[in-house]
């Protein structure tokens, strides 16, 4: 009678320890902001973000800054696909809204006709970047 209670003790705590687990997404669909200005910043925040392993989509609008992605979350995560495009250069906005930027290093690596940060260049671009100011 020990036995068969202890079996089932034993398989109650490891169901209930099962059913708290998070599930992660095979397809979650995220959105986040990032920097940038022309057509150049749009293929290298999307290359970036496609060579995150897991990232399965992503497309970036010069318009809105929206980068929109599906990613296997079971694989990568926000953070990772963040990381990757700071690391070329391009300023993200993360879940709270709060500006992450890319470093000094990473920032001057991008062509001169991209440096989103330079007034003068926003100012080439018809001020098609708005959403800079956002700090």
């Amino acid at each position: 009678m020990k036995k068969i209670i202890l079996v089932f003790s034993l398989f109650l705590i490891g169901f209930s320890v099962q059913s708290q687990e998070v599930k992660k997404k095979k397809s979650a669909k995220i959105t986040f902001e990032v920097d940038g200005i022309c057509g150049m910043c749009k293929k290298r925040i999307e290359t970036a973000a496609l060579k995150t392993k897991g990232v399965k989509f992503a497309i970036w609008s010069v318009e809105t800054h929206q980068l929109n992605l599906i990613l296997d979350e079971r694989k990568t995560d926000v953070a990772t696909v963040q990381q990757n495009i700071l690391a070329v250069g391009h300023d993200v906005f993360d879940a709270d809204d709060k500006k992450v930027v890319a470093t000094t290093e990473a920032y001057n690596s991008v062509h001169p006709c991209c440096k989103y940060r330079d007034e003068e260049i926003i100012l080439d671009h018809n001020g098609d970047l708005k959403k800079q100011k956002k700090q």
